[in-house]
């Protein structure tokens, strides 16, 4: 029997996140206080009587998730797992908590990744959509004969769970997307409130900006396997996982599979780390049988 632990990326923020655990652990105030030190500003205070609006900034709402989820793992009981992993932003959690990223240099790479993603959503406006209830090839299929046909560029990007897609592109792209989407048997497709389409080739400024501080910052020798997003299968070298938390910023999370994957490697229980309970009920959509809980 093997411990997974995942993480949660963007949205799963909500006002009063972490403060049950700033109020009654000590460690737990500590890490927080650390973080709004190395951020500049006092994200805690944010995360505890914010406004959802205030919260949904991207600037506040990656370094938010990622400190509450990593104080979560500090505080769990048993937090020596088997393998990790984070669905986007989250795998800079599943990097600390594999010992790869020390806490300061990866929140300092996640106030990076979120002004920069920031910045390409302003030098292209652009956004996502939601699809339920279509085969994943039948959306890629739809996703490349748009942008054969339009030059918008409209791509798969989160694999979430079976029979439920986000698509990522141009406003005009997910526009035409989601008519034929629904037209091809989709239950729902919906565009999402979002400031820009992650994980598409619309987010190349951000990765170069991202690779850049990457390349700077100490990475060292996981002690359990990472299952990243962009290759949906275990790392665990060094090298190779700073690629491919590059190549993320652009790439689809493939979070259906990784999850698959982890299974079919021996991972029986998961506990998700950090706000809400996003990944808990994916996981379950994904394998009824394994054993699924949260720490937040």
């Amino acid at each position: 029997m093997k411990q997974a632990v995942v993480f949660p990326g963007q949205g799963s923020q909500f006002t009063g996140m972490g403060k049950e655990h700033y109020e009654n652990n000590a460690f737990a105030k500590k890490l927080f206080e650390q973080g709004n030190e190395i951020l500049g500003f006092r994200l805690s205070d944010i995360m505890f009587t914010g406004t959802a609006e205030e919260l949904k900034e991207t600037k506040v709402t990656q370094p938010a998730v990622f400190l509450h989820s990593i104080v979560a793992y500090k505080v769990m009981e048993n937090n020596r797992p088997d393998m990790v992993a984070g669905h986007s932003l989250g795998e800079f959690s599943a990097l600390v908590a594999n010992n790869v990223l020390a806490f300061e240099d990866a929140l300092q790479l996640v106030a990076v990744r979120a002004n920069a993603m920031q910045h390409a959503c302003e030098l292209q406006p652009s956004t996502m959509a939601a699809v339920l209830n279509l085969p994943d090839e039948k959306v890629e299929e739809i996703c490349k004969a748009i942008q054969d046909e339009t030059g918008e560029i409209v791509v798969a990007a989160n694999y979430n769970c079976p029979g439920q897609l986000v698509i990522s592109g141009t406003i005009k792209g997910i526009e035409i997307a989601v008519e034929r989407m629904k037209a091809a048997g989709a239950k729902r497709a919906l565009v999402l409130p979002v400031g820009g389409a992650f994980h598409s080739p619309l987010m190349e400024p951000a990765r170069k900006e991202l690779q850049e501080a990457i390349e700077k910052t100490a990475f060292h020798q996981p002690v359990c396997p990472i299952y990243q997003n962009v290759v949906a299968k275990p790392v665990m070298d060094k090298e190779e996982i700073k690629e491919n938390l590059i190549a993320q910023l652009t790439g689809a999370v493939r979070w259906t599979q990784s999850i698959q994957s982890m299974i079919a490697n021996g991972a029986t229980r998961f506990t998700e780390a950090g706000p809400g309970k996003v990944l808990q009920g994916l996981i379950q959509k994904i394998n009824k049988e394994v054993e699924v809980n949260g720490v937040s």
